[in-house]
């Protein structure tokens, strides 16, 4: 019932008497049967019979129109019977109007209850009983209406001084405690209070108290909680185990997992046996903790009691376990459940599907959703999404494409989630016209792209180099009334930057802040990151005073960015000063920022600031990327300190990071352009020790190989000697393509590392050449001894059994 309604009703400022029920006769009864049946049975003529049985019979219909409306359950009937009454001028009393409520109220039609309110409640003689007010507040809160339940109980306090029934105060009180609305809750609970006798005529019960210890655990207020439900003891209200269950959830959820604890062998020792509910509360908490030595404790505690754990607690376990990152225990509660003869759920489904998808395991998760139908359970979207996700990560867009069809088939239509992760997938893949399909096809089917789906389509066209395409989408969306925000400007700016025209995009830029819009960081990240491309570090620093005007502070992208763009530009001075600010707003943990600063050392010749850099970041629990161990390598490489760039190549390796065809490049042109100081030693060796790399190459140059093939074989030895078999393998095929194949120590190196990795065994499926440069045993001996230097004696042993045996396969096949 909204205000409008209520202000048009005259206030009755003395408490109202409530209607008085009249003896009613048997005759009258029988005859409110026919009006009844009349109703029901006549669609033509109904009104005609109805004027002719009043008129024979001498009964108005106020008469028996409360009879009438507690006999007949259809809500249309009801009001047609109402209408009969209202057009031919008879005046229905209290009972009528309240019968006709409680009807109205049971099928929810809160259009009509509003007119019939506003029509009874204006005078004393049709005034409802409370019992119907009642069911009205009551049909509004459960409903959801809880606003108009709010307004009815407070006009039904303020106008007949009465407080409803505790039943449909309870219904409101649920209702405001679910909205969050404790301060009216508290509002109509102490009106309960504060009129309660502790009689028969009570008002308030333990559900009251109940619903109030709920909203409070809900606020987080377990204590006051616990304090309110004391209080009340013995005044209608007697302590029961729903009271216990629902401040054990409360503190589970607030994390005081001990206390929970201790309120259950509280209630144990007060004679009350938890139930199902408290268990599962129990449990939940602990599972939060990462506990599970205690979930354990009270799962066997409950199988003691001979009580059967469902699937529910079951399924908390589980995806707790997945959480804590337990996945063979969770597993294995999985496996406990089958044992049991408790029935894996779709929700035990989904959460196997989405922990397999998330470790990788796409086939897994398929075949899960394979039993999911041969189980007869029905899969819903949280079944579907994952493995969609799964599959555009895996650039298996087909697969992607008909899970969708097949979530489409199953009822369940796709929403925005489900879309955003697929053309996600494919802008990521650089299929950027199929997810601009896929989002044609989701607007087909009346699902609306949001801000964050256009974004990610107009970055991927603009990466694409299609910044016409990605303007156009701006005009679509603003045509669909969703407002571009700063991560969409953000990226149409990037994209003018990334087509070479800065002015256009610091135009966009300055129209967007003219405009009221905050860029955001993420905007000022972009215009700075233009500035630094074009070399205009004075306006990226202005850039940058800008933001902190506007109390938006640089993270770790805007100082790498501008770091870089310092190191480009030849300013080491500027860069450390950036680095200093960095430092003191503790965003100096980026690798991009170190390995930045590295190369503006080296650049300047600098090579102990940037060893001082490089340790300092591996100080700070960094570890040095593929770029960063690559600068110093290159560096080293060109200044012909050829020690020191090996030494770093085999902590890279040792690392296990993987070095990168521009790593490649440095050390093979290093070597054959210093071929005479690799091979002696002496030219700025500080290291007593010879790296590995430049013991291997000396001796091959020693034996009369060619620079460039001796540099590629000592690279392909040492990725193999530290266990990185599979980045050997990959270089094996590039050598061949640059015109350097395989050979007899190319073949002893790959079977250190087949043998080192624990697959000596399977060497015939991963060592295979059509076409070796001329097999010798001897000279793969000889190497295969060198390599033994670095290598364990059985490494050694099984290399030499296996090689003969190769070389022979190499040869037959010449």
């Amino acid at each position: 019932m909204s205000k409008a309604l209520l202000s048009l009703i005259k206030p009755l400022h003395h408490k109202t008497k409530q209607p008085t029920k009249q003896f009613i006769t048997p005759y009258i009864k029988n005859f409110a049967y026919e009006v009844c049946e009349i109703l029901r049975t006549q669609e033509k003529h109904w009104e005609e019979t109805l004027q002719n049985r009043f008129f024979e019979e001498e009964i108005a219909p106020s008469e028996v129109a409360y009879l009438v409306f507690d006999k007949i359950r259809d809500c249309e009937l009801g009001l047609k019977f109402f209408g009969f009454a209202c057009q031919n001028s008879f005046s229905l009393d209290g009972f009528a109007y309240s019968s006709l409520l409680k009807l109205l109220a049971g099928s929810k039609v809160f259009t009509e209850i509003d007119n019939v309110l506003l029509e009874c409640m204006q005078c004393e003689d049709k005034l409802p009983t409370s019992e119907a007010l009642d069911f009205v507040i009551r049909a509004y809160a459960d409903s959801g209406l809880v606003s108009r339940a709010l307004e009815l109980y407070s006009f039904v306090l303020k106008t007949c001084n009465v407080v409803p029934h505790f039943v449909a105060c309870n219904s409101l009180l649920n209702g405001l405690v679910k909205d969050g609305n404790m301060e009216d809750a508290w509002r109509v609970y102490n009106e309960m209070v504060k009129r309660d006798d502790g009689g028969e005529d009570c008002c308030l019960d333990n559900y009251s108290v109940c619903i109030m210890v709920k909203g409070l655990c809900k606020e987080g207020k377990v204590e006051k909680a616990k304090r309110l439900v004391e209080k009340r003891w013995g005044k209608n209200c007697i302590p029961n185990i729903v009271f216990y269950n629902t401040l054990i959830d409360g503190y589970c959820k607030r994390g005081d997992v001990k206390r929970a604890y201790g309120l259950l062998e509280d209630l144990k020792v007060k004679g009350f046996l938890p139930t199902q509910e408290t268990y599962g509360a129990i449990i939940n908490g602990f599972c939060k903790n990462g506990r599970f030595e205690k979930v354990d404790q009270i799962l066997k505690e409950m199988e003691s009691r001979g009580m059967k754990v469902n699937v529910q607690v079951h399924n908390n376990v589980v995806d707790a376990k997945y959480k804590c990152g337990f996945v063979g225990e969770a597993i294995e509660t999985t496996r406990k459940m089958i044992e049991v003869g408790c029935k894996l759920d779709i929700v035990t489904y989904n959460t196997l599907i989405s922990n397999a998808c998330r470790d990788g395991k796409v086939q897994e998760a398929e075949k899960l959703l394979g039993e999911v139908f041969n189980r007869g359970l029905v899969p819903n979207k949280l079944s579907f999404t994952p493995l969609i996700h799964a599959y555009c990560k895996e650039g298996d867009f087909d697969r992607a494409s008909s899970l969708v069809v097949e979530m489409t088939e199953c009822g369940h239509k796709p929403d925005l989630v489900t879309y955003g992760g697929l053309i996600h997938g494919l802008v990521v893949s650089g299929e950027v016209d199929a997810a601009l399909t896929i989002r044609n096809k989701m607007m087909e089917r009346g699902v609306s792209p949001d801000a964050c789906i256009y974004n990610v389509l107009m970055s991927g066209l603009c990466k694409k180099g299609k910044f016409a395409d990605a303007k156009q989408l701006v005009e679509e969306m603003i045509g669909h009334n969703i407002s571009p925000d700063a991560y969409v400007y953000a990226t149409l700016v990037d994209g003018y930057i990334r087509s070479g025209n800065l002015d256009d995009a610091k135009k966009l830029f300055d129209d967007i802040s003219n405009k009221g819009v905050n860029p955001g960081l993420v905007g000022y990240n972009a215009m700075i990151k233009g500035y630094c491309k074009f070399g205009m570090l004075k306006e990226a620093i202005f850039c940058i005073n800008k933001m902190t005007e506007r109390n938006i502070s640089p993270d770790e992208f805007t100082y790498s960015t501008i770091i870089d763009g310092c190191i480009k530009q030849g300013d080491l001075y500027g860069a450390l000063t950036m680095f200093s600010h960095a430092i003191k707003r503790n965003y100096a943990t980026n690798i991009v920022i170190y390995t930045s600063l590295i190369s503006g050392f080296c650049r300047n010749g600098d090579f102990v600031g940037s060893e001082k850099v490089f340790t300092g970041m591996q100080s700070s629990g960094m570890a040095p990327n593929v770029v960063t161990y690559t600068v110093m390598i290159g560096c080293y490489c060109k200044e012909g300190k050829l020690a020191k760039a090996a030494l770093f190549f085999e902590e890279m390796l040792m690392s296990m990071c993987n070095p990168n065809d521009i790593t490649f490049h440095y050390l093979v042109n290093g070597l054959s352009n210093n071929a005479p100081c690799a091979i002696s030693g002496k030219k700025s060796e500080s290291d007593p020790r010879k790296p590995m790399l430049l013991d291997i190459f000396g001796r091959m140059k020693s034996d009369g190989w060619h620079s460039i093939s001796a540099a590629y074989i000592s690279i392909l030895a040492c990725l193999c000697l530290h266990g990185m078999l599979g980045s050997a393998l990959q270089l094996t095929d590039k050598m061949s393509n640059k015109g350097f194949p395989p050979n007899s120590v190319t073949l002893a190196a790959l079977v250190h590392g087949v043998c080192l990795v624990g697959k000596s065994r399977e060497w015939r499926n991963i060592i295979s050449f059509k076409l070796v440069d001329e097999p010798k045993l001897d000279v793969a001996l000889k190497y295969s001894e060198i390599f033994g230097c670095y290598s364990t004696h059985k490494v050694t042993l099984e290399a030499s059994m296996i090689l003969p045996t190769l070389l022979e396969q190499c040869k037959s096949r010449e």
